[in-house]
């Protein structure tokens, strides 16, 4: 992450020059570490939000209006008393640090303008929102660090407020560059980027990587051995950047992995020319707002997903130590058939069978070569109770191998239904997809709250994925089981193409056919989504097979997604990510 106290100072900019001259008029605290406050200023209603979260801690306008508690907090409580219908008079910055204070004039209850300071300190799991006083001291935060948390600096209610140490390095905007790169070059056992980074305040790992790129330099090259030419490109890069900071001529940016659609992976307020896929804004809000909604979009599916997974693993432990305590069962009883073969033998010889004998050798007359057969006997019994005694273990073998035999095949559709649902929770991609998940987990017994689910009114299900092929033809993907089921029984007619991995947990997928024969790319392009939306996505040469849906049925009690199919045939593929995404219908 890289809110480092270059990007803060753009923040702040961006704050003064919209929140001077605003009057406060409605403050939130819709998480425990978080404060949104609404602000008129300007002729125009600006929401600001400051989050003291341990991974994302920040300050920025935000579009995104999120539910509030029913009782608000505390601190939201404080704050209402003390700010709120306060006029905000100024939005400082520190000197490159992460830190920003917002000084507010708000009137008491004696009808006196009193000052007050709202300070946000982004320090990662340090992080605070802290108000105070016109004296400095604090009237309340929404962290409490007491002595037994941290002696050197307490932050408490009535305690002085003094700042977090300063960092030991030079104000970029007051550097010597000559004499600071001459230092570095005389630095042993140092790379450049290391040095930029524990040398100069507000740089983050991410802009000095972006200087020595800029530099056309490697940042994990010796710094005492850089030569002249390679200096002097230093030497102008650093200059432009600082003089770019200093003269407040920013560039708000999100950079993305391989593509835009990706997932961003960072973020800066100066252009960043080392990767490859960049957005820029004019907003360096508008970048804190996409970049955090998606990270913290993926942190609440993952939270979300947790406890599912966790669900999901134990039953799954659990299903496949039953299955093997089953298959240890079946190999137990694998030989019931020679213990009803010894009892038949003792009983066609009876009266040959010496009593008290601990073992005979009886002609096995099943066999085709006639050949003899040992039999074990209980010599405490007579020939007739060793016969009744193998004819019983014969029947109670029996008896298990069937019973059994049924147990490990509802055991094994149930290992086959719980990775497919694990399969579905890792590809979910928001909220609504793992509600559904979990409902559907709830109604087959692996969560609590079934009844409650059943009798919650439903909210509109999600829709199934659309693709359309290169020849035109729409196919569709089932996003978790109960959708497989809809999709399959119910909104495809007869003659459509239904295709599924072979033996693989994965998504049902339907290839509407609108005309008698469906092009043999198509069909490939519909295996290759039905491969890519599969456990084996990562895979080559993965087995697809494809029938039409007249040839799919559900049996009776199968659970969600579970079907049998005949008449089919199979297709070969290798997923490409590439080009199932080009065939994604938005």
């Amino acid at each position: 992450m890289a809110f480092d106290g270059v990007v803060t100072k753009c923040v702040v900019q961006e704050l003064s020059e919209m929140l001077v001259g605003g009057r406060i008029e409605k403050i939130f605290q819709p998480e425990q570490d978080e404060i949104t406050i609404n602000v008129r200023s300007k002729g125009r209603n600006l929401r600001l939000i400051l989050s003291a979260s341990p991974n994302y801690p920040r300050i920025h306008f935000t579009q995104a209006v999120r539910e509030n508690p029913s009782t608000p907090p505390v601190f939201c409580m404080l704050l209402r008393k003390h700010i709120c219908g306060g006029r905000v008079t100024g939005v400082e910055f520190s000197n490159f640090e992460r830190l920003a204070g917002i000084n507010i004039e708000a009137i008491n209850e004696m009808g006196d303008i009193t000052c007050k300071k709202l300070i946000i300190e982004i320090m990662g799991r340090h992080s605070n929102i802290i108000l105070l006083n016109e004296d400095g001291k604090i009237l309340d935060s929404i962290k409490h660090i007491d002595s037994d948390i941290s002696s050197k600096r307490e932050i408490m209610p009535a305690r002085q407020y003094t700042p977090p140490p300063p960092q030991e390095k030079q104000d970029p905007e007051s550097l010597d560059i000559k004499a600071f790169l001459k230092a570095m070059r005389d630095t042993a056992g140092v790379n450049i980027e290391s040095y930029l980074l524990s040398n100069i305040k507000g740089f983050s790992p991410l802009l000095c990587r972006e200087i020595c790129h800029r530099s056309a330099l490697d940042g994990k090259f010796h710094a005492d051995r850089i030569d002249e030419a390679s200096l002097q490109r230093l030497e102008t890069v650093l200059a432009e950047t600082i003089a770019s900071i200093s003269g407040n001529r920013f560039t708000p940016c999100i950079v993305y992995g391989n593509d835009l659609k990706d997932s961003p992976i960072d973020f800066h307020c100066l252009e960043i020319t080392q990767f490859p896929n960049v957005r820029y804004f004019d907003s360096m809000s508008h970048v804190l707002e996409l970049y955090y909604s998606e990270k913290d979009k993926a942190e609440r599916l993952k939270q979300k997903k947790a406890d599912l997974n966790k669900v999901l693993g134990s039953s799954l432990d659990r299903c496949k130590k039953k299955i093997s305590i089953q298959q240890e069962k079946l190999r137990e009883v694998s030989d019931r058939e020679k213990l009803k073969l010894y009892g038949e033998l003792v009983t066609a010889n009876i009266y040959c069978i010496p009593r008290n004998a601990k073992k005979v050798s009886l002609l096995n007359y099943y066999s085709e070569d006639r050949e003899y057969v040992d039999v074990p006997l209980d010599e405490n019994l007579s020939p007739q109770e060793n016969a009744q005694r193998y004819f019983k273990r014969y029947s109670k073998a029996k008896s298990a191998f069937i019973h059994t035999s049924h147990q490990l095949e509802e055991s094994l559709r149930e290992l086959e239904y719980l990775e497919s649902v694990l399969h579905m929770l890792d590809i979910s991609s928001n909220l609504q997809e793992i509600s559904e998940i979990r409902q559907e987990l709830a109604e087959q017994g692996y969560v609590s709250g079934g009844r409650k689910a059943l009798q919650k009114k439903q909210a509109k299900a999600s829709a199934p994925l659309a693709y359309r092929s290169s020849d035109g033809f729409d196919i569709y993907v089932g996003k978790n089981n109960k959708q497989n089921d809809i999709l399959t029984m119910k909104l495809s007619s007869s003659n459509d193409i239904w295709l599924h991995t072979r033996e693989i947990p994965g998504s049902h997928v339907i290839l509407r056919k609108l005309q008698n024969n469906i092009p043999q790319n198509t069909l490939l392009e519909a295996a290759m989504i039905a491969a890519y939306h599969s456990k084996a996505c990562n895979s080559s040469n993965v087995p697809v097979d494809y029938t039409q849906v007249k040839n799919v049925k559900k049996p009776s009690g199968a659970k969600p997604g579970m079907v049998i199919y005949d008449n089919f045939k199979t297709i070969v593929v290798t997923p490409d990510e590439r080009k199932v995404k080009a065939l994604k219908v938005d």
